[in-house]
């Protein structure tokens, strides 16, 4: 028998590393025949701590939101064959909820992630790792290599959904004597974790990617940029590196040719602008993040100067799974302008919350309500904001939108890295866009003057409407002050850094009007338009609320109806989450 911990972030914040301990503890001592091995996450977040069981006859069996104490139970059961299954969660051999969850979801980038051992490179090999490398640098030429990637249709996974095999095209045709891959790992937007799930559970897989991009393009050194606050990427890309250059995959003479290459972590500092290609490339080089006009691109004048391809961890990842199968083979899956998958990391509002990965084209409704299990308090959806910080709200009405670069362009968001966090109607729209306003422009670099100044102006009206101090003007103002950011900014930050408010206003400016003309938030969520009072038709006295109440703003003896002094009131909500009669009301 066989069992597999699943020991990625998700997983050892949530004691998984207690359950490892506990099956560790469990069989020692004893006379049982069992493999305990670790693995990374298989995308269900929601369901952590998670560990597999494969048992002698081969049936599998996925257990979820395990605690130590049940983990002997468990072994035991499967051993004598009778397994239990009110913790199972997903398995081929038995109904389980999350089945359709991973049956409806088309794996290509994620195609080991939560199977093996991320630490292990001889389990990555045992799954056709770096067959694709030594295909490609014994039997295939350059140009060879560059048509399959060209003919697959793979565009960067980055956010831009460029051409990847247009982009190495470029690379490779500027002749220089020094080239370099570059993987941007620099992850920075609030509920994305797409890149720290590839790189956690298959790290081979990125730098296997990255290898053949080096050969395609005649490059002989490689940097992957990652953020320092992903350690466990970074101790799994160390090892991945230091495990594939003792066995010759990375250094000289790889695989016995005359292809050598070398590659090194950046670890990066934490600066969402050094997502942006000229900047992350200037940190490299030990300056200070910013962006860079362009031209020339880095495909002809990069990193020191030299032509350097840079694409994100999805991308490469994809890369060694196309040159195995096919370019065909590759497009059958996605649309014919937009073939493959594309990684999701679920966040918000959802009961499935995770990473997955779906054909592109998928609609939003599916990814949401089907591989999402739909929302997570049983209340309305109301908006999906998609592309990180620099994306937009794409509201219920265009919830059957396809996944795909040009159809949410259509909408005013972006595809981005592929970060999508699911709104109810418990959310403030105003609030969030301010929320994300505000993370752009902390990560301003400030070389342009309207991305440094004008998001700080931006800023500042919408803490106003919030506040309950706007004018119908501000809307204006807003949308007037957005469209200067777009059109003078240097980067992608500045250029896509409006687009929260553009799409809130387009599709939610009814509550910016409730905001301003009413002085009402209508998902009660705005603190300083808030108002908690006391329903005295449900109010049964029983005191709870005023026992929570921090200041004693509330007066009332028992099975009396309680009152709320609205001068005392802090807002603080405590009496709110604490009547268990619905009898607290925010108006």
């Amino acid at each position: 028998m066989e069992i597999k911990v699943g020991l990625a972030s998700c997983g050892l914040a949530a004691g998984a590393g207690e359950i490892y301990k506990a099956i560790e503890n469990y069989l020692a001592g004893k006379e049982i025949d069992v493999t305990l091995k670790k693995t990374a996450c298989i995308g269900m977040c929601f369901a952590e701590p998670i560990f597999e069981i494969t048992t002698d006859d081969g049936k599998s069996i996925t257990y979820g939101r395990v605690t130590a104490e049940e983990v002997g139970s468990i072994i035991e059961s499967c051993l004598k064959k009778e397994p239990l299954l009110e913790k199972a969660i997903l398995s081929p051999d038995f109904e389980c909820p999350e089945n359709e969850n991973l049956g409806s979801q088309t794996r290509i980038v994620l195609r080991n992630a939560g199977h093996i051992d991320p630490e292990s490179i001889d389990e990555y090999l045992a799954n056709d790792g770096y067959k694709a490398l030594e295909k490609v640098i014994k039997t295939m030429k350059q140009e060879e290599v560059i048509k399959v990637i060209k003919d697959s249709g793979l565009r960067g996974r980055g956010g831009a959904g460029f051409s990847t095999g247009l982009k190495w095209q470029f690379a490779y045709q500027n002749e220089s004597d020094k080239k370099y891959v570059i993987c941007n790992a620099d992850e920075g937007d609030p509920g994305a974790f797409m890149d720290k799930g590839i790189l956690e559970g298959d790290p081979h897989s990125v730098i296997e990617g990255m290898l053949i991009c080096a050969f395609a393009i005649g490059a002989d050194e490689g940097y992957v940029y990652c953020r320092a606050e992903y350690p466990l990427a970074v101790r799994h890309l160390k090892k991945a590196i230091a495990d594939a250059e003792e066995r010759g995959i990375i250094g000289e003479n790889i695989m016995g040719t005359d292809f050598n290459f070398s590659l090194h972590i950046k670890e990066g500092a934490g600066a969402f602008v050094c997502g942006e290609e000229t900047a992350l490339i200037g940190s490299i080089e030990g300056k200070r993040g910013m962006p860079n006009l362009r031209p020339p691109f880095p495909a002809k004048s990069g990193l020191w100067g030299k032509p350097t391809n840079n694409n994100n961890v999805e991308t490469y990842a994809n890369i060694a799974w196309i040159i195995l199968n096919g370019a065909e083979e590759y497009r059958k899956f996605g649309l014919e302008t937009c073939p493959g998958t594309k990684a999701f990391a679920l966040a918000g509002k959802i009961r499935n919350s995770g990473l997955i990965e779906v054909p592109m084209g998928t609609t939003l409704r599916n990814v949401i309500y089907g591989v999402g299990g739909g929302m997570k308090f049983d209340k309305p959806f109301k908006a999906v904001q998609l592309g990180g910080p620099s994306g937009g709200c794409i509201p219920e009405h265009l919830i059957d939108t396809p996944v795909e670069y040009e159809s949410i362009l259509k909408t005013g968001a972006i595809m981005g890295s592929g970060g999508m966090v699911v709104m109810d109607t418990d959310t403030c729209m105003i609030d969030i866009a301010r929320f994300f306003l505000n993370f752009t422009q902390n990560e301003s670099c400030g070389k342009c003057t309207f991305c440094r100044i004008g998001t700080k102006r931006m800023l500042e009206i919408l803490n106003r409407i919030t506040s309950g101090e706007g004018k119908m003007e501000d809307i204006d103002t807003l949308d007037k002050l957005a469209h200067q950011i777009i059109d003078t900014s240097l980067c992608g930050l500045g250029k896509s850094a409006p687009n929260p408010v553009l799409t809130t206003i387009k599709y939610f400016r009814e509550e910016y009007i409730a905001h301003i003309v009413e002085k009402r938030c209508p998902a009660g969520v705005c603190t300083a338009l808030l108002k908690y009072t006391i329903d005295a038709a449900k109010c049964i006295g029983c005191t709870v609320c005023a026992r929570k109440c921090p200041v004693d703003a509330i007066s009332g003896t028992v099975k009396q109806v309680h009152v709320i002094d609205q001068d005392k009131c802090i807002k603080c909500g405590a009496c709110y989450e604490a009547c268990r009669f619905d009898a607290v009301k925010k108006v």
